[in-house]
């Protein structure tokens, strides 16, 4: 009897990655549709407001992502 299953791990990287991977692509998305540069904005400018927002569409994003991936 095998007491150690690899598969559920193996899926489970396999998914986390798949789930970055798709979030990365949202955020290169969203950084070709706005006027600004937002990297520069938040890290050079200290533009909190900016940052706020970047944040909210990360965390909107991944919460989609996941729903999508968990089914």
């Amino acid at each position: 009897m095998e007491l150690f299953h690899a598969q559920p791990i193996v899926n489970s990287i396999l998914y986390s990655f798949l789930g970055i991977v798709i979030l990365l692509i949202g955020y290169y998305i969203i950084e070709k549709l706005t006027p600004e540069n937002t990297w520069k904005e938040v890290v050079e400018k200290n533009n909190v407001a900016v940052a706020i927002v970047l944040a909210a569409f990360i965390i909107g994003i991944s919460m989609i992502i996941s729903a999508a991936i968990h089914g």
